[in-house]
C-alpha cells in the first residue's frame, strides 16, 4: 500500500475535525439542556443557567483548535455513561444532568433528533435523564396518530391523565375524540384546570407553558342509564358475533344465533331490541314455527332453549335499555366545534361497571360500524377521529377466536379511514399480540412486578422495546406517576427512540366535572332532540305475536266450529229421539183408548176426534211451553246444551 499523498492527509484531517466538532457540538446542547435543569431544578434563574451553557458552548469552540493529541475519539467507551466533554467548564453541568442519568450526551442528543419532525405534533412531555431535560421534547406526529396506539400501566400510574392530555391536545387541533369515562373523572376535561404551586413547579421543569383551559364536550350514556344522551343501537345492527360474546355462548351456539339472524333477514323479522330476538326463538321452538326450525338444518331446538335462556338472564340484568331505537349514528362522532376544534365525546358508563363485557362489546360495535360507515380515505395529515378504548382487558378476556379475529381484523384496516384506535389497559399482555402488532405508538407507565407471573410478564415488556441506554426492567418499576417509557412511529413510519418521558399535565381538571354543569351541557345538547325519545316500532315481536295470535284465532274458531256442529248433531239426535218417543205414547194412548171405547160399548172416534178432545193431563204435556221446558231439561241432563 502507497503512503498516502500530502492531499490526502489533509482530507483526512479535515473529517477527523469536523467530525470532533460534531461531537462536541451535540455535547454542548446536552450540556445546555442539563445546565437548564439543574437550575430549574435549584430554583435559580433561566439566565444563569443560559450562562452556564454558554459558556459551555464556547469551551466547546475553544476545544475545536486544540491539538490533535487533546482529541477524544468518537468510538470512546460509554461506561460509565457520563458527558465526555473535552474543558472542565462543560464537564461540570453536563454532569448535573447526565452523569447520574442513564443517558449520555450522545444518546440524549440522538433522543432530540429522533423526536424532531417536520409536520404536526402532539407534546407528550420531557425526556428525563433522572431529571427532566426540557430542551428534549417527546412528541407524536398528529399524522401517526392513526397508526393506533397502547397507553398501559398499573393502577395510579397516570394512565387517565395521560389520556386526558393527549384528548386535549387532538381537540385543539381539530380532530374529534371518542373516550369512554369509566370511572366518572375523565369528565374533567370538560372544565378549565385548577392552578396550585406543585402543578406549576411541575410543569415548568418540563418546559410546558401550562394553562388552565376547558374542551368542547359531548356526553353520552350507554341506553340512557346515568349521566349523557342515550346510545342504543339495534339488535340486528350489534351483530350475532358480538351478541354471542356477551352472552358467552359457545362455538356451536355461536353458529346457531347466527342461523336465527339469518332467518330473521329472511323472513323480513326486524330485530330492534332483545324482545325481538326473544320472540323468534321462541316462535322457532314452538309448535307453530317447529317446521321453519328444521329447515334451518343445523340449529336444534335444545341450543335455541339455552340462547333463549340466556337472552332472558341477560335482559334481566339490565340489557334491555341498552337496545333499541333511535339507532346511534356514529358519524355524530365527528363533529367540531365552530371555532374548529374537535369535540370530545365522552361515553359516561359508571353505571355499567358490573357489565364489563356488555360496555367492552358495545365500544367494539362502533368501532365495527365506524369501519363499515366511513370512505377509504388513505393517509391524512390529521386524523379523522381518534378512539380510546379503555379498560381494554375487558375486551378481550375470554373472547373467542372468530371475535379476536374480527377485532384484528378492523384494527388493521381502520388505519385506512382515517380512525387511529388507543387501548388503555394495565399491561401489554391483556392485548392479543395479532392486535399490539398493529400499534404504532406506546406510552408503558410503570410496571409492577410483586409474583414471578408479574415478573415474566415485566420481561415480555421490556423485550418488546428497541435496543436503548436504559435498564429498562429496572426503570419500568421505578417510574413516578406522571412518567412513562415512551416510543412512537416517527413521520418515516420507524419507532423512535426509547424515552424515558415525564408527562404534560392536562390543561382540564384532573377530577370529575361537577354534576350540575354535566346535566347542563346535556340538556343544551342539539343529540338530545335526536336521540333522547325511545321509539317503538312495529317489529319481529309485534310480528310474530300477530302471526300466532291470528294462528291461534284460526285454532279456537276452528275448534268452536267442530263443538258447534257436534252440540246441533246431538240436539237433532235427541229432538228426533223425543219426538220418537211422542209418537210411541201417542200409539198407545190411542190404543188404551180404543180398548176402553170397546169394552164400554161405545162408538169408537176417530183419531181426530181424539186429538180435538185431550184431557187436561194430556193438553198440558202436549203444550209447547211444557215441551220447551222438557227439551231444556234433557240438554241439561245430558250436556248438549249450545256453546
Amino acid at each position: 500500500m502507497s503512503a498516502p499523498d500530502d492531499a490526502e492527509l489533509a482530507r483526512l484531517q479535515a473529517e477527523a475535525e469536523a467530525a470532533e466538532a460534531a461531537l462536541k457540538l451535540a455535547q454542548a446542547k446536552a450540556a445546555l439542556a442539563a445546565a437548564q435543569a439543574a437550575r430549574a431544578a435549584a430554583g435559580g434563574s433561566a439566565a444563569d443557567a443560559g450562562g452556564a451553557a454558554a459558556a459551555d458552548a464556547d469551551a466547546a469552540d475553544s476545544e475545536e483548535k486544540t491539538d490533535a493529541e487533546d482529541d477524544i475519539p468518537a468510538s470512546a467507551p460509554r461506561n460509565p455513561p457520563s458527558p465526555r466533554n473535552a474543558t472542565p467548564d462543560a464537564e461540570a453541568p453536563a454532569s448535573a444532568a447526565g452523569s447520574a442519568g442513564p443517558l449520555d450526551a450522545d444518546e440524549i442528543a440522538a433522543v432530540v433528533a429522533g423526536y424532531t419532525f417536520e409536520g404536526q405534533t402532539l407534546d407528550l412531555g420531557a425526556l428525563m435523564n433522572t431529571e427532566p431535560v426540557p430542551a428534549a421534547q417527546i412528541r407524536i406526529p398528529l399524522a401517526m396518530m392513526n397508526r393506533h396506539g397502547l397507553v398501559a400501566g398499573a393502577t395510579g400510574t397516570g394512565k387517565t391523565r395521560t389520556l386526558q392530555g393527549l384528548a386535549e391536545q387532538l381537540a385543539a387541533k381539530g380532530v374529534p375524540v371518542f373516550a369512554a369515562d369509566m370511572k366518572g373523572d375523565l369528565s374533567g376535561v370538560a372544565t378549565p384546570g385548577e392552578s396550585n404551586e406543585k402543578l406549576l413547579a411541575r410543569t415548568q421543569a418540563i418546559g410546558q407553558d401550562w394553562k388552565p383551559e376547558a374542551s368542547v364536550t359531548e356526553y353520552f350514556a350507554l341506553g340512557g342509564i346515568g349521566k349523557g344522551v342515550p346510545v342504543r343501537a339495534t339488535v340486528s345492527g350489534f351483530g350475532p358475533l358480538l351478541l354471542s360474546k356477551v352472552l358467552g355462548l359457545n362455538a356451536t351456539q355461536e353458529s346457531s344465533l347466527g342461523l336465527v339472524f339469518h332467518y330473521a333477514d329472511e323472513n323480513g323479522l326486524a330485530l330492534v331490541d332483545l324482545s325481538d330476538l326473544r320472540a323468534v326463538l321462541s316462535y322457532l321452538t314452538s309448535d307453530e314455527g317447529k317446521g321453519e326450525l328444521k329447515e334451518l338444518g343445523g340449529l336444534s331446538s335444545a341450543t335455541a332453549g339455552v340462547i333463549l335462556r340466556e337472552l332472558i338472564t341477560f335482559a334481566d340484568d339490565g340489557a334491555d335499555v341498552f337496545f333499541g331505537e333511535p339507532e346511534f349514528d356514529v358519524h355524530d362522532f365527528l363533529r367540531t366545534a365552530p371555532d374548529g376544534r374537535g369535540v370530545i365525546s365522552l361515553l359516561e358508563v359508571p353505571g355499567v361497571a358490573d357489565k364489563p363485557a356488555l360496555f367492552s362489546t358495545f365500544l367494539m360495535y362502533l368501532l365495527a360500524e365506524l369501519y363499515e360507515l366511513l370512505p377509504e380515505v388513505g393517509d391524512l395529515d390529521k386524523p379523522k377521529l381518534v378512539f380510546f378504548f379503555d379498560e381494554a382487558h375487558l375486551l378481550f378476556t375470554d373472547a373467542s377466536k372468530d371475535f379476536l379475529t374480527a377485532i384484528t381484523q378492523t384494527v388493521r384496516l381502520i388505519r385506512s379511514k382515517g380512525v387511529g384506535v388507543f387501548f388503555v389497559t394495565q399491561t401489554p399482555k391483556d392485548v392479543p399480540s395479532d392486535v399490539l402488532a398493529q400499534l404504532g405508538s406506546r406510552v408503558q407507565h410503570a410496571l409492577r412486578a410483586f409474583t414471578p407471573d408479574d415478573a415474566k410478564a415485566l420481561r415480555a415488556t421490556v423485550g418488546t422495546y428497541p435496543k436503548s441506554g436504559y435498564d429498562l426492567e429496572r426503570v419500568l418499576q421505578e417510574l413516578g406517576t406522571g412518567e412513562a417509557i415512551v416510543t412512537v412511529m416517527s413521520e418515516k413510519g420507524a419507532p423512535t427512540p426509547v424515552a424515558w418521558t415525564r408527562l404534560r399535565a392536562p390543561q382540564g381538571l384532573m377530577s370529575p366535572t361537577p354534576d350540575p354543569d354535566i346535566e347542563r351541557a346535556v340538556h343544551a345538547s342539539p343529540l338530545l332532540a335526536k336521540y333522547g325519545t325511545a321509539i317503538d316500532r312495529e317489529s319481529a315481536r309485534e310480528i310474530l305475536t300477530a302471526k300466532m295470535n291470528a294462528a291461534a284465532e284460526a285454532e279456537a274458531a276452528e275448534e268452536a266450529a267442530a263443538a258447534k256442529a257436534k252440540a246441533d248433531a246431538e240436539y237433532a239426535t235427541q229432538q228426533a229421539a223425543i219426538a220418537k218417543a211422542d209418537a210411541a205414547a201417542e200409539r198407545e194412548r190411542q190404543k188404551e183408548y180404543d180398548r176402553l171405547m170397546k169394552a164400554s160399548g161405545g162408538t169408537s172416534r176417530t183419531r181426530t176426534t181424539r186429538k180435538a178432545e185431550k184431557s187436561p193431563i194430556e193438553q198440558v204435556l202436549g203444550s209447547k211451553a211444557t215441551q220447551t221446558i222438557l227439551t231444556s231439561v234433557i240438554r241439561g241432563m245430558f250436556g248438549t246444551g249450545r256453546r
